[in-house]
């Protein structure tokens, strides 16, 4: 089974890259969906963090005020810190469960959609790792934009997060989303094709065809060995 790393920076691109995955047929794991629901009201995410953030961060039903909690830990980055440290148990464990859940269904590949897929060391778990990188002024003007933020405030959540800069380093495949959407689709389909290759002896021996091949020769292998003796 490949398991590829897909992350980037707030308003890279990196979710419209996601769906263009899902568009093609291949599975996405996305640990934004997996944080929602390790947040939900009752679960373990939602306990610790309430429990180190106070009541002022709830809604009047109970849930977690997302914008809120968002507010708090982007101007205060030992708060950040401590909120990464609360969840990312829960979401590596939530993470490891979907990509089961793939596993079993037979998937051969897996895109794992992290944002923080350096920060908390899920890089080792995938290859190839794929960021989605824009130039720093490009990433600035997308999110004022979008968010309708300040330029102090989007400066604030992009320096959150490691540099794309630093990102890219690190990765296996860089996609330049600088340009328009019709660049980012060009750009996507050569790296589809480096995605769907041909899965190597060691991504098959862990895929779920895999596995049970290798289960059946040993068997079999038993049985002619009975047979011998």
């Amino acid at each position: 089974m490949r398991i590829v790393g897909l992350t980037g920076g707030i308003s890279s691109g990196k979710s419209t890259v996601s769906n263009l995955f899902k568009a093609h047929g291949i599975p996405v794991v996305d640990a934004d969906i997996v944080a929602r629901n390790v947040l939900k009201k009752g679960a373990g995410g939602w306990r610790k963090v309430v429990a180190a953030f106070g009541d002022d961060i709830l809604l009047a039903n109970g849930e977690v005020d997302r914008p809120r909690l968002g507010q708090i830990v982007f101007s205060d980055p030992d708060k950040r810190q401590l909120l990464n440290r609360l969840l990312t148990p829960y979401i590596s464990s939530g993470i490891f469960l979907e990509v089961l859940k793939l596993w079993m269904k037979g998937c051969k590949i897996i895109v794992l959609d992290v944002p923080l897929l350096f920060e908390a060391k899920m890089d080792k778990w995938t290859k190839p790792i794929i960021v989605v990188w824009v130039d720093s002024q490009t990433q600035l003007q997308r999110l004022t934009t979008r968010d309708g933020t300040t330029e102090e405030e989007a400066k604030n959540r992009i320096n959150a997060q490691m540099s794309l800069d630093l990102k890219r380093t690190k990765a296996d495949i860089v996609i330049d989303n600088s340009g328009s959407l019709e660049d980012l689709n060009d750009r996507f389909s050569e790296v589809l094709i480096q995605v769907k290759k041909p899965l190597t002896w060691r991504e098959f021996g862990v895929s779920r065809d895999g596995v049970l091949l290798g289960f059946v020769s040993i068997l079999f292998g038993i049985f002619i060995c009975r047979k011998i003796l």
